[in-house]
């Protein structure tokens, strides 16, 4: 195992932002920024052990400071995914946020937690590499009360293993639902689309939304929607239903939340299988939901000058339920000072043959 860092960039305010790259004596590793804790490269072995790089993104830090990513990469924060009306009320109290995704709130808000610098600590112990990035989020910040301090620790190990832990503390009331917004293609980032992949979501509902993607309150059986993925499902077989199907063509392709059991109960939410490379990802976590995007706004010039178009990439962001300010009965995202906030996901990548 072995950690080693590289410039990426510099930003305008003189400030140089690290590359970190872990990796294990296979060479397969994961390369992360300091800045926004985003995630630039995936390197893991296909069927024949050729190692290649499945997380799409850029080799320089300026389109992920500009904002000209999709969230590509990064953490999210502090509240992954939409806020109906880009506001919510808390013990009395309304708070107002920033619009940023037509009418509502969409990961925090401009400047979110993928566009800060955080602080980093490398360390390789007991045969994993760990970084442990630090921001504190001061009281107002995004139009959220409360001082937070958030701690996400990304590991990997030998067995090709990506691990993600989230830990924060607030010093008033507050929301937390932090996620992380990488973009998969098990093919490789330059193979094109996603739309070869098999895809199985291990979820008992799937939140309906309206025309804003925010969520009715109502829950649908997987079975009962064409993008249900409760068995291994062809991707491009269900994006090429887009235009028929009401809920596809007003998101664009997927762009739901799949809700798969109790808060805080571990449990395997999705796996991806690509039949070309025969490489394998399980997701793992103890979140309840889990947002299934399929790149449908990609039109970006990323990494070895590969262009990243619709469906060039997937999401698969471990999550509380989208606006749960606003629906009692999904899980809670209020934090309180005498509560610590914990979560953690893993996405395992290995070979099926």
């Amino acid at each position: 195992m072995s950690i080693t860092t590289r410039p990426y960039g510099t930003l305008p305010n003189g400030q140089q932002v690290v590359e970190y790259t872990m990796r294990n004596d296979s060479g397969a590793g994961v390369s992360i920024l300091d800045f926004g804790g985003t995630i630039t490269r995936i390197l893991v072995p296909d069927r024949e052990g050729k190692l290649g790089d499945v997380s799409l993104g850029f080799e320089d830090v300026m389109p992920y400071f500009k904002g000209e990513c999709g969230s590509m990469g990064g953490i999210i924060g502090r509240y992954g995914n939409r806020i109906g009306g880009a506001r919510f009320t808390l013990e009395g109290q309304e708070y107002l946020l920033g619009k940023n995704n037509g009418e509502n709130n969409l990961h925090g808000g401009p400047q979110g937690f993928n566009q800060r610098m955080w602080q980093a600590k490398a360390e390789e112990k007991d045969g994993v590499c760990s970084l442990t990035l630090t921001l504190t989020s001061p009281d107002g910040d995004q139009g959220f009360p409360g001082t937070l301090t958030a701690t996400v620790i990304y590991t990997f190990d030998s067995e090709n293993t990506l691990g993600i832990t989230y830990h924060a503390d607030t010093d008033k009331p507050t929301l937390c639902n932090l996620t992380n917004h990488a973009y998969f293609n098990l093919d490789g980032h330059e193979s094109g689309t996603v739309e070869e992949l098999e895809l199985q979501i291990f979820a008992d509902f799937i939140n309906e939304v309206d025309s804003g993607l925010i969520p009715t309150g109502k829950m649908l059986l997987p079975e009962e929607t064409v993008y249900g993925f409760a068995k291994p499902t062809r991707l491009g077989d269900v994006l090429a239903k887009t235009s028929g199907d009401p809920a596809l063509n007003n998101a664009g392709g997927v762009d739901f939340n799949y809700c798969m059991g109790r808060d805080k109960e571990t449990k395997v939410c999705a796996r991806v299988y690509s039949p070309r490379t025969g490489r394998e990802m399980t997701v793992e976590t103890d979140q309840p939901g889990v947002q299934l995007y399929t790149g449908q706004y990609l039109n970006y010039v990323g990494k070895d000058g590969i262009h990243y178009r619709r469906f060039g990439g997937l999401c698969l962001e471990t999550q509380h339920y989208p606006d749960s300010p606003h629906q009692a009965h999904f899980p809670t995202t209020v934090l309180r000072p005498q509560e610590h906030y914990y979560t953690f996901t893993r996405y395992r990548f290995g070979i099926r043959v």
